[in-house]
């Protein structure tokens, strides 16, 4: 467990599942909740989902160079 945290706040790591996040996260954002913001019809509820929409890329991201580091050195 160690050894996979620190991979996943590795730099190089961080950096990679930031950008993902913030160009899949703009994406989604724009797909699922346009129409929203567009129409300042944004509240509590569209805020959190819109910050999902931002952590999830990230998590994938992380999860999948982390696993990818640990297979190429098995």
């Amino acid at each position: 467990m160690r050894d996979w945290l620190r991979l996943a706040f590795a730099r190089s790591i961080v950096c990679r599942g930031l950008v993902y996040s913030v160009v899949v996260g703009t994406v989604l954002t724009a797909i699922n909740h346009g129409d929203s913001l567009l129409n300042g019809q944004v509240g509590s509820r569209h805020l959190f989902k819109i910050g999902l929409t931002y952590v999830v890329p990230y998590v994938v991201s992380t999860l999948s160079s982390v696993a990818a580091l640990n297979s190429r050195t098995e």
